[in-house]
């Protein structure tokens, strides 16, 4: 019997490979690439880049030098990773930044075993694309700080949270305690996730199940235990990380700061992304309105609770731009669900505009001196990180020149980038204070005796007379500008002799 065959213009065409549906493991290897990608242009980024360590990232290589439990501003978890990082391959600046990009791509591929147990393969794939191209992780990404573990620990969190809402195993229970715990040793931002969790178990009878059983118990058990190192080195230490944290919230009086809440606001669509910020307020206002149902319940639930907390604090104080980082791993995943169903070409705009930022942002610190004969100095946004190495090395020449015994600074900034630029010279680096408590982790950890040997090397970057000069013999002995090439900052050098005491006129 002879098979008969369909004409051939009723013949199935055959698909090349990138016209064929994709299935699941197709999006997870393209996913991989597209990563893998990303994490070698951004280490190379850095290794090309021409910016200094910035303050904070100075501060957090010298708590790694020293680990601990706690720290005077932060918990520990930042250093540890620097640490770690620096074990692996010194202490340049690229290497002390590497753990970032590392980081969020495995943020990334969180964010899309999160959306993939929300929506399937296809928002799960474009959800990390997405998060992995957002204009704050395309800047973050190049620097080390305490947001980058602290969202990988959120991401991973939220995948712990969606598994057990779904399944009330016990094991994923105990996966977003631990990941709280840890997140908590890097932001106490991460006391959000709480509060999120809260609000999705009121609004849902499954959250609400998951927290049963024991599972709600070993949650917070498995939490306590990865903080409880932390607690007890503020306990030991007079609370001192809580105690800047509270202040740097700045709750002491209330007044209503209505602008404050409204740069936060605005920097949110630079954080976001101007349309995934638009879509997300839309989104938002459509569910007061409407209601909304799974998943997009709980995605709401993990993403504006963080925002709102946060346009109150800066109603009430200030809230800086990254405070509300937490909230777009969730944010991500609702919004990319929701554009891909109803808006794709609004989609394929914002993803364009991100990748177009993204380049510049990459590419950007390899040029960074060169934009202040572009911007001057007041407009180059990379002027908090340059100049500092240049600083650091005339600070090693005049000391050496003038045989100064130990160095003495008045500002914490230039503080932390001495002790990291000058971390192989054994001069003591100490910072002067008159405070009668310590108000930073150098006044606490380094600051300025009488038993400071002298001649004594005075750096700093006042232009009018110092307190310090009052209390020594004082000699003006270099004054100029860094970077030279392109000057952001300036530096005074004094040798220092013959300490009065406090009490000096």
């Amino acid at each position: 019997m002879i098979a008969l065959q369909a004409p051939e213009a009723a013949r199935p065409a055959t698909l090349r490979p990138w016209q064929r549906p994709w299935g699941d493991q197709d999006y997870w290897t393209w996913l991989l690439a597209l990563l893998a990608a990303l994490l070698v242009i951004r280490l190379l980024a850095l290794m090309l880049a021409r910016t200094d360590l910035f303050f904070d990232e100075a501060q957090y290589w010298t708590w790694s030098r020293e680990l601990a439990f706690g720290y005077f501003t932060k918990p520990p978890l930042i250093a540890w990773i620097i640490r770690g990082a620096t074990e692996l391959c010194g202490n340049a600046e690229w290497c002390v930044r590497a753990p970032s990009p590392i980081l969020y791509t495995l943020t990334s591929i969180f964010v899309f075993l999160a959306a993939r147990a929300l929506y399937g393969s296809r928002v799960g794939f474009w959800s990390a694309v997405v998060f992995a191209t957002l204009p704050a992780a395309s800047f973050s990404s190049l620097l080390i700080s305490t947001d980058v573990p602290l969202l990988l620990l959120w991401t991973l969190a939220l995948y712990g949270w969606i598994r057990l809402v779904e399944s009330r195993r016990m094991v994923f229970a105990l996966l977003v305690g631990a990941s709280i715990g840890l997140g908590l040793l890097a932001k106490y931002a991460a006391i959000y996730f709480v509060l999120c969790m809260a609000i999705d178990a009121w609004s849902d009878a499954k959250a609400r199940d998951a927290l049963r059983g024991g599972r709600g118990v070993a949650m917070l058990a498995f939490m306590l235990a990865f903080i409880a190192p932390n607690l007890l080195w503020n306990a030991s230490h007079g609370f001192a990380t809580f105690s800047h944290t509270a202040a740097n919230a700045g709750w002491s009086e209330f007044p209503i700061h209505f602008d404050a809440a409204l740069e936060f606001v605005g920097s949110q669509f630079a954080v976001f992304g101007p349309i995934l910020f638009a879509a997300l307020i839309f989104i938002s206002w459509s569910t007061l309105r409407r209601g909304c149902e799974q998943p997009q319940c709980r995605l709401l639930a993990f993403s504006v609770p963080v925002i709102l907390l946060l346009i109150v604090q800066a109603l009430l104080s200030r809230a800086l731009a990254n405070w509300a980082a937490a909230a777009y791993p969730a944010a991500t995943i609702l919004v990319t669900a929701a554009l891909l169903e109803y808006r794709p070409r609004l989609f394929r705009i914002s993803l364009g505009l991100h990748l177009g930022a993204a380049l510049i942002i990459t590419l950007a610190p390899i040029f960074a001196p060169r934009i202040t004969t572009i911007t001057g100095a007041a407009w180059n946004p990379y002027a908090r990180v340059l100049g500092w190495q240049e600083l650091a090395a005339t600070t090693r020449r005049l000391a050496e020149a003038q045989g100064a015994k130990s160095v003495l600074t008045d500002n914490r900034e230039v503080t932390g980038e001495l002790l990291y630029y000058l971390r192989d010279m054994p001069l003591p680096i100490s910072l002067w204070s008159r405070a009668e408590h310590p108000r930073n982790h150098f006044e606490m950890t380094h600051p300025f005796t009488a038993a400071a040997p002298e001649p004594v090397l005075y750096v700093t970057q006042l232009q009018t007379k110092s307190s310090v000069l009052k209390r020594f013999d004082a000699d003006l002995i270099e004054q100029r500008s860094f970077p030279s090439e392109s000057p952001v900052r300036q530096g005074r050098f004094y040798l220092l002799r013959g300490y009065k005491g406090v009490d000096a006129d």
